[in-house]
């Protein structure tokens, strides 16, 4: 049984512990109302826009981002994941939906475009094919630096190489809960009609239908990247901060338990220098 000198060690580390846990919790906190708050705002918006470029895109099927390319052998996946640690599941389960996605069909190559530092170390480790790595911000990102991803993204489709580029990111349902989603981006595939609410019986474009879209389809596809990301953020702070709660009341749990085990051990030990005292006295007499 270790002595009341090492409980009492112990007892002032754990605290210490409890101390940063706590105070990372109640900053993760304040990121994450910040973080769900921007993502639900801005989520209805891009939502309309996506449902907006479905219908028109059954107007205009000639666009190269709108095109198929039947003969492509890969697929692109834009990987969303954090920077740091502390998430739980969080980077894990997005890469367990990768593994699932690149055994669904061997024939296509699967290349990445990962947006995170723990995304491009696992999958470095992995030995999975990276042919972009993009800084992600901590803060919010700026809507300035999707544009070159998306530039990106637009140049490798038109490459005629891929056959699929999809997102692969958290989507935030609540505090407790993300889901890994994975969203095709490109091409770009109008839903039926019962899956999606049609604008109008005829979509006229002026001054014509390439012009539009080539203006068009760009800042939508800004817009699903720009929401995939603010999805992952929120999904991130929340997780973090459960974490980082779980962390201080386990720590709050553990304090308790050694100080009664040293209030144990104390009584114990106090107990046993009275009996001798006691002993000591009666030879005495």
């Amino acid at each position: 049984m270790p002595s009341t000198q090492e409980l009492n060690r112990r007892i002032k580390s754990v605290k210490s512990t409890r101390k940063i846990t706590r105070a990372m919790q109640l900053v993760s906190a304040a990121k994450m109302k910040k973080s769900q708050t921007i993502a639900m705002n801005s989520r209805k918006y891009a939502h309309l826009a996506w449902e907006l470029i479905n219908n028109v895109a059954k107007a205009e099927r000639q666009h190269q981002l709108l095109r198929e390319y039947p003969d492509a052998k890969k697929i692109g996946i834009v990987l969303v994941t954090t920077n740091r640690g502390l998430v739980g599941s969080f980077n894990s389960n997005l890469i367990k939906r990768l593994i699932e996605e690149e055994q669904k069909d061997s024939t296509f190559k699967t290349e990445l475009i990962v947006i995170g530092r723990k995304g491009a170390n696992t999958a470095a480790r992995l030995n999975k094919t990276i042919v972009a790595d993009f800084e992600k911000h901590d803060a919010t990102i700026p809507i300035s630096e999707i544009y070159p991803i998306v530039k990106y993204l637009t140049e490798l489709y038109n490459s005629g190489e891929y056959k699929n580029i999809y997102f692969l990111f958290n989507h935030f349902v609540s505090t407790l809960k993300q889901e890994t989603k994975l969203k095709q981006i490109l091409p770009i595939i109008p839903k039926s009609e019962h899956q999606t609410q049609t604008i109008g019986t005829e979509v006229i474009f002026e001054p014509n239908g390439q012009k539009v879209l080539s203006h068009l389809l760009p800042r939508i596809l800004e817009s699903q990247l720009y929401q995939a990301i603010l999805e992952s953020d929120a999904s991130e702070h929340s997780a973090r901060m459960m974490m980082m709660k779980s962390a201080t009341d386990n720590a709050g749990e553990l304090v308790d338990d050694l100080t009664l085990t040293f209030n144990q051990l104390r009584q114990t030990k106090i107990t046993t220098e009275l009996s001798e005292i006691t002993a000591g006295r009666i030879a005495l007499e």
